[in-house]
């Protein structure tokens, strides 16, 4: 596929009940390039998973237009779900299967033929052959996320879905799907869209980001360009007592003192040229800690709206409506 894998222009989402209206998604536009593997990072709730929800057909957008692999998401969504993949924020398997039987009822679902020589070269690449007849119940995590992305790339889509693959995932097994993920975008070929709140993840695994924040996309780019945006380094303080924020505003060079909880945050051109000035300003047995941040997406964020990515787990029950969205994928 050349061009644009997914194209969106002022797509909008509003909710509706008898208590109001809340609108998810605000006059979202966005250009996805074939052939990528493209981060939508946002806080939890900035619409990034009803952005998926209206992509693959499961809620309706409520103004506005979006095609992906070629097909119009309102007037072709059975088009589209055949020639889209998806990796659940939860790993949504069948326990007393096999891995070959999931990915039999996947190929069932999916109303698939002559699927079995596609399901063994997968389950070779992620190394599961030799274990395809055992049940997934006695499965690792890693091989568990591994079969997950096994059934997304069956029936050889052109774009996967990852909405917030690693959550819940220790350093190790995230680390794995990382490769993963670059090797089976290489590898097969697909235009990977990937959600995400985790800022490491973003700079690690994509070509370009769009940052979305209460619906709107308020900045897109490479992690380079979104990052030379920045001019700035952040100095965070971890004090016994609080700053003398007149006093260290009046610094050369300093651009912004605010206090975020128990740290100091302080905004600089060059923490090098701060820190000398700095220290000899606050009494140093005060400090706890001192750290310095380069440009980073996080500074972005931070940059753009004033507050950090909160790294908390969203508390949200998805296992329903990724059961639903396996079933409609397939049409």
């Amino acid at each position: 596929m050349n061009g644009s894998a997914i194209s969106i222009r002022d797509l909008s989402k509003v909710y509706r009940s008898k208590g109001g209206s809340v609108k998810a998604l605000d006059s979202v536009s966005l250009e996805i390039p074939a052939g990528t593997v493209f981060g939508l990072l946002g806080p939890n709730g900035a619409g990034k998973t009803t952005l998926i929800k209206v992509l693959t057909g499961i809620s309706p957008m409520t103004g506005g237009e979006a095609t992906v692999a070629g097909f119009d998401v309102r007037t072709d969504s059975l088009k589209v779900r055949a020639r889209i993949g998806w990796v659940a924020a939860e790993v949504i398997l069948d326990d007393d299967f096999s891995a070959r039987e999931n990915l039999w009822l996947q190929a069932k679902l999916q109303d698939l033929e002559d699927w079995e020589p596609r399901a063994d070269v997968l389950l070779k690449y992620f190394d599961l052959d030799r274990r395809a007849d055992d049940k997934v119940s006695g499965f690792s995590t890693g091989m568990r996320k591994k079969l997950e992305i096994a059934l997304a790339l069956l029936h050889q889509p052109a774009v996967i879905f990852m909405d917030e693959p690693t959550i819940g995932l220790d350093v190790n097994t995230r680390r794995m799907l990382w490769e993963i993920v670059t090797g089976v975008h290489k590898e097969f070929g697909v235009t990977v869209l990937l959600t995400t709140h985790y800022i490491e993840e973003a700079e690690a695994l994509c070509d370009r980001v769009a940052i979305i924040d209460h619906g709107h996309i308020i900045a897109q780019g490479t992690p380079a360009e979104l990052k030379a945006r920045v001019k700035a380094d952040i100095v965070r303080l971890d004090t016994d007592e609080a700053l003398d924020v007149p006093r260290i505003s009046a610094i050369p060079g300093v651009q912004e003192v605010r206090s975020e909880g128990n740290e100091w945050a302080i905004r600089t051109a060059s923490a090098a040229t701060l820190l000398p000035a700095l220290l000899a300003t606050i009494r140093t047995d005060s400090v706890r800690r001192i750290t310095v941040e380069g440009p980073s997406l996080e500074t972005v964020f931070l940059d753009l709206t004033g507050r950090r990515i909160g790294q908390e787990e969203p508390m949200r029950d998805v296992r329903k409506f990724y059961a639903n969205m396996r079933r409609q994928v397939g049409g």
